[in-house]
Protein backbone atom coordinates (compact mmCIF):
# COMPACT_ATOMS: atom_id res chain seq x y z
CA UNK A 1 0.00 0.00 0.00
CA UNK A 2 1.65 3.50 -1.04
CA UNK A 3 1.26 6.74 0.88
CA UNK A 4 1.00 10.13 -0.58
CA UNK A 5 2.76 12.77 1.57
CA UNK A 6 0.28 16.03 1.34
CA UNK A 7 2.11 19.08 0.04
CA UNK A 8 1.14 22.75 0.90
CA UNK A 9 1.29 25.43 -1.61
CA UNK A 10 4.17 27.07 -2.13
CA UNK A 11 4.09 30.85 -3.33
CA UNK A 12 7.56 32.83 -4.00
CA UNK A 13 7.68 36.45 -3.54
CA UNK A 14 10.41 39.12 -4.12
CA UNK A 15 10.54 41.55 -1.14
CA UNK A 16 12.34 44.73 -0.79
CA UNK A 17 13.55 47.23 1.91
CA UNK A 18 15.53 50.14 2.14
CA UNK A 19 18.90 49.92 1.61
CA UNK A 20 20.69 47.96 4.44
CA UNK A 21 17.40 46.90 6.35
CA UNK A 22 16.68 43.43 4.67
CA UNK A 23 17.74 41.31 7.44
CA UNK A 24 15.07 43.06 9.39
CA UNK A 25 12.40 42.80 6.62
CA UNK A 26 13.42 39.20 6.11
CA UNK A 27 12.61 38.59 10.00
CA UNK A 28 9.58 39.92 10.18
CA UNK A 29 8.44 37.97 7.02
CA UNK A 30 9.88 34.48 8.98
CA UNK A 31 7.69 36.22 11.98
CA UNK A 32 4.38 36.89 10.19
CA UNK A 33 4.07 33.70 7.87
CA UNK A 34 4.60 30.52 9.50
CA UNK A 35 7.53 28.77 7.31
CA UNK A 36 8.33 30.75 5.18
CA UNK A 37 12.03 30.52 4.18
CA UNK A 38 14.14 34.01 2.52
CA UNK A 39 17.02 34.42 0.99
CA UNK A 40 19.24 37.50 -0.02
CA UNK A 41 18.67 37.87 -4.06
CA UNK A 42 20.16 41.44 -4.35
CA UNK A 43 22.60 42.86 -1.77
CA UNK A 44 21.34 44.89 0.97
CA UNK A 45 17.41 45.49 -0.20
CA UNK A 46 15.99 42.23 -1.89
CA UNK A 47 15.50 38.79 -1.15
CA UNK A 48 13.41 36.25 -1.90
CA UNK A 49 10.48 34.95 -0.22
CA UNK A 50 9.43 31.63 -0.28
CA UNK A 51 5.80 31.13 1.70
CA UNK A 52 4.17 27.51 2.28
CA UNK A 53 0.89 29.09 2.00
CA UNK A 54 -0.76 30.30 -1.62
CA UNK A 55 -1.23 33.66 -2.45
CA UNK A 56 -4.54 35.24 -1.02
CA UNK A 57 -3.23 33.56 2.31
CA UNK A 58 0.30 35.08 1.59
CA UNK A 59 -1.16 38.36 1.23
CA UNK A 60 -3.57 38.28 4.31
CA UNK A 61 -0.98 37.13 6.89
CA UNK A 62 0.90 40.42 5.71
CA UNK A 63 -2.51 42.79 5.57
CA UNK A 64 -3.24 41.07 9.30
CA UNK A 65 0.12 41.97 10.63
CA UNK A 66 1.40 45.02 8.05
CA UNK A 67 4.81 45.15 8.60
CA UNK A 68 7.90 47.86 9.13
CA UNK A 69 10.38 47.47 6.89
CA UNK A 70 8.77 44.78 3.86
CA UNK A 71 8.31 47.65 1.49
CA UNK A 72 7.45 46.03 -1.46
CA UNK A 73 6.41 42.78 -2.23
CA UNK A 74 6.18 41.25 -6.21
CA UNK A 75 4.75 38.12 -6.25
CA UNK A 76 7.16 35.69 -8.79
CA UNK A 77 4.62 34.29 -11.85
CA UNK A 78 7.41 34.14 -14.00
CA UNK A 79 11.36 33.16 -14.63
CA UNK A 80 13.37 33.50 -17.21
CA UNK A 81 17.41 32.63 -17.08
CA UNK A 82 18.26 35.54 -19.62
CA UNK A 83 21.67 33.30 -19.93
CA UNK A 84 19.45 30.71 -21.70
CA UNK A 85 17.51 32.39 -24.62
CA UNK A 86 18.73 34.60 -27.41
CA UNK A 87 18.50 38.75 -26.28
CA UNK A 88 16.17 38.97 -29.21
CA UNK A 89 13.48 36.23 -27.37
CA UNK A 90 13.44 38.38 -23.88
CA UNK A 91 10.37 40.72 -25.23
CA UNK A 92 8.21 38.36 -26.37
CA UNK A 93 8.57 35.75 -23.78
CA UNK A 94 7.57 38.77 -21.48
CA UNK A 95 4.42 39.80 -23.84
CA UNK A 96 3.46 35.84 -23.90
CA UNK A 97 3.85 35.90 -20.11
CA UNK A 98 1.46 38.58 -19.82
CA UNK A 99 -0.87 38.08 -21.74
CA UNK A 100 -1.72 34.54 -19.95
CA UNK A 101 -2.74 36.61 -17.02
CA UNK A 102 -5.37 38.33 -19.51
CA UNK A 103 -8.35 37.81 -17.00
CA UNK A 104 -6.18 39.90 -14.47
CA UNK A 105 -5.94 42.88 -16.85
CA UNK A 106 -8.88 42.88 -19.02
CA UNK A 107 -10.51 46.16 -18.79
CA UNK A 108 -8.19 47.51 -16.07
CA UNK A 109 -5.39 50.59 -16.19
CA UNK A 110 -2.53 48.65 -15.96
CA UNK A 111 1.39 49.83 -15.56
CA UNK A 112 4.64 48.64 -16.31
CA UNK A 113 7.23 48.75 -13.72
CA UNK A 114 11.11 47.53 -14.39
CA UNK A 115 13.62 47.26 -11.61
CA UNK A 116 17.69 46.37 -12.47
CA UNK A 117 19.77 45.00 -9.78
CA UNK A 118 23.46 46.53 -10.40
CA UNK A 119 25.31 43.52 -12.76
CA UNK A 120 22.24 42.35 -14.90
CA UNK A 121 21.99 40.92 -17.91
CA UNK A 122 18.70 42.31 -18.97
CA UNK A 123 19.50 44.88 -21.96
CA UNK A 124 16.12 46.25 -23.41
CA UNK A 125 15.63 50.01 -22.13
CA UNK A 126 12.26 50.79 -20.21
CA UNK A 127 10.45 52.21 -23.11
CA UNK A 128 11.23 49.20 -24.71
CA UNK A 129 9.48 47.37 -22.14
CA UNK A 130 6.41 49.43 -21.64
CA UNK A 131 6.57 49.59 -26.04
CA UNK A 132 6.45 45.73 -26.11
CA UNK A 133 3.32 45.20 -23.57
CA UNK A 134 1.53 48.50 -25.13
CA UNK A 135 -0.11 45.65 -27.53
CA UNK A 136 -0.73 42.95 -25.02
CA UNK A 137 -2.57 45.69 -23.33
CA UNK A 138 -4.63 46.36 -26.25
CA UNK A 139 -5.32 42.80 -27.59
CA UNK A 140 -6.31 41.97 -23.26
CA UNK A 141 -8.89 45.45 -23.15
CA UNK A 142 -6.47 46.65 -20.83
CA UNK A 143 -5.36 50.49 -20.64
CA UNK A 144 -1.90 51.87 -20.13
CA UNK A 145 -1.70 54.27 -17.34
CA UNK A 146 1.79 54.62 -15.36
CA UNK A 147 -0.23 57.15 -13.09
CA UNK A 148 -2.80 55.72 -11.34
CA UNK A 149 -2.83 51.85 -12.39
CA UNK A 150 -5.04 49.47 -11.13
CA UNK A 151 -2.89 46.30 -11.68
CA UNK A 152 1.19 46.92 -11.80
CA UNK A 153 2.75 44.40 -14.34
CA UNK A 154 6.84 44.06 -12.04
CA UNK A 155 10.08 42.76 -14.38
CA UNK A 156 12.68 42.65 -11.64
CA UNK A 157 16.03 41.72 -13.52
CA UNK A 158 18.94 40.37 -11.62
CA UNK A 159 22.00 38.42 -12.65
CA UNK A 160 20.82 36.33 -15.39
CA UNK A 161 17.37 36.39 -14.08
CA UNK A 162 14.44 38.07 -14.89
CA UNK A 163 11.13 38.16 -12.86
CA UNK A 164 7.60 38.33 -13.49
CA UNK A 165 4.64 39.11 -11.13
CA UNK A 166 1.42 40.75 -11.73
CA UNK A 167 -0.71 42.45 -8.74
CA UNK A 168 -3.00 45.47 -7.51
CA UNK A 169 -1.02 47.70 -5.78
CA UNK A 170 -2.65 47.12 -2.51
CA UNK A 171 -0.92 43.86 -3.01
CA UNK A 172 2.49 45.22 -3.73
CA UNK A 173 2.37 47.58 -0.73
CA UNK A 174 2.73 50.73 -3.38
CA UNK A 175 1.90 51.98 -6.82
CA UNK A 176 5.78 52.89 -7.21
CA UNK A 177 8.69 50.02 -8.63
CA UNK A 178 9.70 48.57 -5.79
CA UNK A 179 7.87 50.45 -3.04
CA UNK A 180 10.83 53.65 -3.98
CA UNK A 181 8.02 56.48 -4.34
CA UNK A 182 9.69 59.89 -5.91
CA UNK A 183 8.95 63.34 -5.50
CA UNK A 184 9.54 66.50 -7.41
CA UNK A 185 12.01 69.31 -5.41
CA UNK A 186 10.85 72.28 -5.49
CA UNK A 187 13.05 75.40 -6.37
CA UNK A 188 12.56 76.81 -3.03
CA UNK A 189 12.39 73.21 -1.05
CA UNK A 190 13.50 73.95 2.01
CA UNK A 191 15.02 70.57 3.06
CA UNK A 192 14.31 67.10 1.82
CA UNK A 193 12.50 66.04 5.18
CA UNK A 194 9.68 67.36 3.65
CA UNK A 195 9.42 64.60 1.10
CA UNK A 196 8.96 62.16 4.98
CA UNK A 197 5.44 64.01 5.66
CA UNK A 198 4.26 64.08 2.26
CA UNK A 199 5.31 60.30 1.73
CA UNK A 200 3.36 59.45 5.19
CA UNK A 201 0.31 61.24 3.89
CA UNK A 202 0.14 59.19 1.15
CA UNK A 203 1.20 56.02 3.14
CA UNK A 204 -1.12 56.15 6.61
CA UNK A 205 -4.58 57.85 4.26
CA UNK A 206 -4.34 61.29 5.40
CA UNK A 207 -4.91 64.40 3.84
CA UNK A 208 -3.14 67.71 5.48
CA UNK A 209 -6.28 69.76 4.25
CA UNK A 210 -8.83 68.48 7.31
CA UNK A 211 -6.32 69.64 10.25
CA UNK A 212 -7.11 73.11 12.03
CA UNK A 213 -4.18 73.51 14.50
CA UNK A 214 -0.69 71.00 14.43
CA UNK A 215 2.18 71.48 16.68
CA UNK A 216 5.47 70.92 15.14
CA UNK A 217 8.08 70.14 17.54
CA UNK A 218 11.99 70.15 16.50
CA UNK A 219 10.65 72.07 13.62
CA UNK A 220 13.80 73.70 12.47
CA UNK A 221 14.98 74.92 9.80
CA UNK A 222 11.11 74.39 8.67
CA UNK A 223 10.48 71.42 5.80
CA UNK A 224 7.42 69.76 8.04
CA UNK A 225 6.27 73.05 9.30
CA UNK A 226 6.32 74.43 4.98
CA UNK A 227 4.37 72.00 4.04
CA UNK A 228 1.42 72.13 6.54
CA UNK A 229 1.41 75.72 6.05
CA UNK A 230 0.93 75.23 2.39
CA UNK A 231 -1.66 73.23 3.35
CA UNK A 232 -3.28 75.91 5.25
CA UNK A 233 -2.77 74.28 8.44
CA UNK A 234 -1.86 77.01 11.47
CA UNK A 235 1.32 75.70 12.84
CA UNK A 236 3.24 76.11 16.23
CA UNK A 237 6.89 75.57 15.25
CA UNK A 238 9.25 74.87 18.33
CA UNK A 239 12.82 74.87 17.99
CA UNK A 240 15.99 76.61 19.71
CA UNK A 241 17.39 76.76 16.02
CA UNK A 242 16.88 78.87 13.68
CA UNK A 243 13.80 78.92 11.11
CA UNK A 244 14.34 79.72 7.09
CA UNK A 245 14.28 82.83 6.30
CA UNK A 246 10.99 82.29 4.01
CA UNK A 247 8.55 81.06 6.95
CA UNK A 248 9.06 83.88 9.24
CA UNK A 249 6.17 86.18 8.35
CA UNK A 250 3.71 83.62 7.27
CA UNK A 251 0.78 84.32 9.21
CA UNK A 252 -0.45 80.95 9.80
CA UNK A 253 2.88 80.54 12.11
CA UNK A 254 3.51 81.10 16.13
CA UNK A 255 7.57 80.34 15.93
CA UNK A 256 9.18 79.45 19.60
CA UNK A 257 12.95 79.20 19.62
CA UNK A 258 13.13 77.01 22.55
CA UNK A 259 13.56 73.24 23.26
CA UNK A 260 10.08 71.51 23.58
CA UNK A 261 10.35 69.94 26.81
CA UNK A 262 10.34 73.55 28.43
CA UNK A 263 7.44 74.53 26.87
CA UNK A 264 3.81 74.08 27.79
CA UNK A 265 0.44 74.52 26.45
CA UNK A 266 -2.94 74.50 27.32
CA UNK A 267 -5.58 71.22 27.08
CA UNK A 268 -6.72 70.24 24.07
CA UNK A 269 -5.08 73.04 21.81
CA UNK A 270 -4.01 70.69 18.72
CA UNK A 271 -5.14 68.14 16.62
CA UNK A 272 -1.96 67.32 15.17
CA UNK A 273 1.70 66.70 16.14
CA UNK A 274 4.30 66.23 14.21
CA UNK A 275 7.90 65.40 15.22
CA UNK A 276 11.07 64.53 13.42
CA UNK A 277 13.70 64.78 15.86
CA UNK A 278 17.58 63.41 16.25
CA UNK A 279 16.73 62.41 19.78
CA UNK A 280 16.96 58.71 20.98
CA UNK A 281 13.73 56.73 21.19
CA UNK A 282 12.76 57.03 24.92
CA UNK A 283 13.51 60.56 25.07
CA UNK A 284 10.95 60.97 22.04
CA UNK A 285 8.20 58.97 23.96
CA UNK A 286 8.73 61.13 27.22
CA UNK A 287 8.56 64.06 24.93
CA UNK A 288 5.20 63.06 23.18
CA UNK A 289 3.83 62.03 26.26
CA UNK A 290 4.51 65.03 28.65
CA UNK A 291 2.60 67.39 25.18
CA UNK A 292 -0.25 64.72 25.22
CA UNK A 293 -2.31 66.98 27.13
CA UNK A 294 -1.77 69.95 24.69
CA UNK A 295 -3.73 67.43 21.90
CA UNK A 296 -7.79 67.04 21.34
CA UNK A 297 -9.11 63.64 21.40
CA UNK A 298 -8.49 61.89 18.02
CA UNK A 299 -5.56 63.89 17.71
CA UNK A 300 -3.04 62.58 15.00
CA UNK A 301 0.48 62.53 15.82
CA UNK A 302 3.31 61.44 12.89
CA UNK A 303 6.57 61.10 14.78
CA UNK A 304 9.76 59.21 13.57
CA UNK A 305 12.13 57.09 15.97
CA UNK A 306 15.72 56.57 15.27
CA UNK A 307 16.82 53.32 15.47
CA UNK A 308 20.28 53.81 16.98
CA UNK A 309 20.38 50.48 18.97
CA UNK A 310 21.39 47.09 18.23
CA UNK A 311 18.05 45.49 18.23
CA UNK A 312 15.74 47.95 16.34
CA UNK A 313 12.89 44.82 16.59
CA UNK A 314 12.90 45.40 20.01
CA UNK A 315 13.19 48.92 20.56
CA UNK A 316 10.24 49.52 18.12
CA UNK A 317 7.95 47.02 20.33
CA UNK A 318 9.36 48.87 23.29
CA UNK A 319 8.48 52.42 22.13
CA UNK A 320 5.08 51.12 21.27
CA UNK A 321 4.14 50.11 24.37
CA UNK A 322 5.13 52.90 25.97
CA UNK A 323 3.09 55.42 24.01
CA UNK A 324 -0.09 53.35 23.37
CA UNK A 325 -0.71 54.03 27.40
CA UNK A 326 -1.97 57.49 25.70
CA UNK A 327 -2.01 56.88 22.08
CA UNK A 328 -3.91 54.50 19.40
CA UNK A 329 -0.65 53.37 17.34
CA UNK A 330 -2.03 52.47 14.08
CA UNK A 331 1.18 51.85 11.95
CA UNK A 332 4.94 52.14 12.25
CA UNK A 333 6.70 51.68 9.08
CA UNK A 334 9.75 52.40 7.23
CA UNK A 335 9.09 54.69 5.25
CA UNK A 336 10.99 55.09 1.36
CA UNK A 337 12.54 58.35 2.38
CA UNK A 338 13.26 57.23 5.95
CA UNK A 339 16.85 56.61 6.89
CA UNK A 340 17.92 54.95 10.14
CA UNK A 341 14.57 55.69 11.42
CA UNK A 342 11.05 54.97 11.11
CA UNK A 343 7.26 56.71 11.11
CA UNK A 344 4.75 56.03 13.60
CA UNK A 345 1.29 57.13 12.60
CA UNK A 346 -0.66 57.20 16.16
CA UNK A 347 -3.73 59.23 16.81
CA UNK A 348 -4.31 60.35 21.24
CA UNK A 349 -6.48 58.06 22.95
CA UNK A 350 -10.28 59.33 23.45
Amino acid sequence: MSSVTETMPVTTWIGTSNTGYAPLAMEEVRRTIEGAAVRILAPAETFIIESPLDREETLRQLQMQPPVFLRHIQPIDGTLVLSEVEESEVLPWLAAAVSQASAQLTGKRTAVHVRRAEGCAYTHSVFDTKTSLDGVFRDVGATADQRKPEIIVSIYAVKDQLFLGIGTPEELMSDWPGGAIRFQREEEQISRAKFKLLEAERAFGLDYTQYREALDIGAAPGGWTSLLLERGVSVTAIDPGAMHPSLRNHPKLTYLKRNASEVKFKPNTFDLLVCDMSWSPMQMVKLVLDLNESLTYGATAIVTIKLMHRKPLQTIRDVIAKLESAFIVHRAKQLFHNREEITLFMTKQY
